[in-house]
């Protein structure tokens, strides 16, 4: 059957193309993709082509589709698979399938990054016998698509927390997470990612007891105040303070000063500059630990590092690119609790006929994710412009209606109407 797909060649070289997909394989699975939420790891993908480490062919030769955060619907089932996976079922995919090479070793394929006939910024998808062994495949529950497209997102915060280990005098053992009741940092921490770690931090049962935000620009800091609230945090026993340091003369002072006098347990840098990084490292604590979450498109971005505190006060350094598969089932998990609500995250919609250039563009449009719905035919536009665009299209003026009604976030009721409403690709 034939696909519609984003696929990439090369350096800035994405492409909407039509093409036909090959028969199934008794130990593959065809899908239909419904939506898939644009991550900045594949704009980095698209700036780096064949040089990107999840590359694993001549893309020239062997292009492969984009896009890793996507959720739809099974299609056919391999006879390999009929007895675990079932038609019509939603799922959704953890990317990061560490793959065993010939060696043992796991290998950084993933779908988005190294396949031909699987991606998220497509019609229909071939999902190949390694996704499966590897049980990435993953069961969606929800009544929606887009929690499914953000699981995966939500999953790489999810781990980053999981990644994160202090120690005691004396002893070698790592205890995982962060500080149970300590103090945290997120720095630059106002982007979907960190909205959805602050959302985490204050609905996971390990907590902190004290959560400062930061960021440089006052508007960003502003929406996050409403939707994860000063309030709300307190309910869950976080002390949870945003800060404006773009004026701040001396940064550190300021944040210790909100810390009652004292450096930070976990420190979280969410933006790859290089000031902020140094300044994460500047706040850590005994035993403190810095998590660069942010990934870099430079591969020789660095910073500087004081190996004095390594030494002498136990500074660890960690970093994780994705989640695991019990981190996406944990995201899936609490987010069909009602535990989690990422929805914040979004803050355009488009059609597969934007996915390209937005990938492209991604570090160059504001707001949060940009949600593609695969099957549609839409400029990709930000909620908060429904109202504008509708004045003179009837399809924007509802779509704005319906998201006002919830607090100006996407919900179920605007995409089911999308879904019914929207031009087809």
């Amino acid at each position: 059957m034939k696909t519609k797909a984003v696929r990439i060649y090369g350096v800035q070289d994405l492409r909407l193309e039509e093409f036909e997909l090959p028969e199934v394989k008794d130990n593959e699975i065809l899908a239909r993709v419904v939506s898939d939420s644009i991550c900045m790891s594949s704009h980095k993908l698209g700036m780096q082509g064949s040089k990107h480490k999840r590359v694993r062919s001549d893309l020239s030769q062997h292009p492969a589709i984009i896009g890793h955060e996507f959720c739809g619907v099974i299609e056919k089932v391999g006879s390999v698979w009929a007895d675990k996976f079932q038609v019509g079922a939603k799922f959704a995919i953890q990317p990061a399938l560490n793959y065993p090479d010939p060696h043992g070793q796991g290998t950084l394929w993933a779908p988005g990054y190294s396949y031909e006939y699987i991606g998220g910024d497509a019609t229909y998808i071939i999902i190949p016998s390694e996704v499966m062994e590897m049980n990435c495949l993953l069961d969606y529950t929800g009544d929606n698509y887009y929690l499914g497209s953000l699981a995966e997102p939500v999953s790489c915060i999810v781990g980053a927390f999981h990644a994160q280990y202090h120690t005691k005098e004396g002893s070698y053992h790592h205890n995982m997470g962060i500080v149970e009741g300590g103090s945290l940092a997120l720095l630059a921490g106002v982007g979907p990612m960190g909205l959805g770690a602050i959302d985490y931090a204050v609905h996971n049962p390990r907590k902190p007891s004290r959560l400062v935000v930061t960021d440089i620009d006052d508007s960003r800091l502003n929406r996050a105040s409403r939707l994860v609230t000063i309030e709300e945090a307190k309910k869950h026993g976080v002390e949870l303070i945003y800060v404006n340091t773009k004026a701040l003369a001396d940064p550190v002072a300021h944040l210790k000063y909100l810390n009652q006098g004292k450096l930070y347990d976990d420190v979280f840098v969410f933006a790859p500059v290089k000031p902020v990084l140094e300044l994460g490292d500047a706040l850590l604590g005994h035993d403190g630990c810095l998590n660069f979450f942010a990934g870099p498109t430079d591969p020789n971005f660095s910073g500087s590092l004081n190996f004095y505190n390594v030494h002498y006060e136990g500074h660890h350094l960690v970093g994780t690119s994705g989640g695991n598969t019990d981190d996406m089932n944990e995201s899936l998990r609490m987010m069909a609790q009602g535990v989690l609500n990422p929805i914040f995250m979004v803050t355009h919609i488009g059609g597969l006929n934007t996915a390209a250039q937005t990938t492209l563009d991604l570090d160059k449009i504001p707001g949060g994710k940009k949600l593609i719905y695969t099957h549609k035919n839409l400029e990709l536009t930000a909620i908060e412009d429904f109202a504008e665009k509708g004045k003179t299209d009837p399809f924007y003026r509802r779509l704005g209606e319906i998201c006002a009604a919830h607090q100006g976030l996407w919900n179920k009721e605007a995409e089911d109407y999308l879904l019914q409403n929207a031009p087809e690709i």
